[in-house]
C-alpha cells in the first residue's frame, strides 16, 4: 500500500486547482497537433466532481452552436495547464445533471456573492 501511495504521491500536483460543483469555470488544456502545440480554452460550468486523489475529475458543460458539450477533465493530469474560477455558483446538489434537460434561462445556476 505504501508503494502505491508514493506512486501517487508523485504525480499529484502540488497546488490542485479549485473548482466547485457549479462554478463557472476555464480550463487550459495542452493539445498536440503535429509538431505543434497549443493551449485549448473550454469554459463552462462544473456539473460534477467524481473520485478523489489522483484518479480525481471534473465534468464542465458549456452550449456550443445550441449543442450541449461536455468534458470529462482529470484534475491531475499534465495537459491540464490551469483551471481558472471565473465565478462562483450557489448550489444544493452535488450532481446537476438536471441541466442537462433545460435549456436558456433556465440551465443558468445562481451566482454567490
Amino acid at each position: 500500500m505504501d508503494l502505491m501511495q508514493a506512486f501517487n504521491n508523485k504525480y499529484l500536483k502540488a497546488e490542485p486547482p479549485v473548482a466547485e460543483v457549479g462554478d463557472t469555470v476555464r480550463v487550459h488544456v495542452h493539445i498536440k497537433e503535429g509538431n505543434r502545440e497549443r493551449i485549448q480554452v473550454f469554459e463552462g460550468t462544473v456539473i460534477a466532481k467524481k473520485h478523489g486523489g489522483i484518479e480525481e475529475t471534473i465534468t464542465v458543460r458549456r452550449i456550443s452552436y445550441g449543442v450541449g458539450v461536455e468534458k470529462v477533465f482529470p484534475i491531475h493530469a499534465p495537459t491540464i495547464e490551469k483551471i481558472e474560477t471565473v465565478r462562483k455558483g450557489k448550489v444544493r446538489r452535488a450532481k446537476l445533471y438536471y441541466l442537462r434537460d433545460r435549456v436558456g434561462k433556465s440551465a443558468k445556476v445562481k451566482e454567490r456573492i
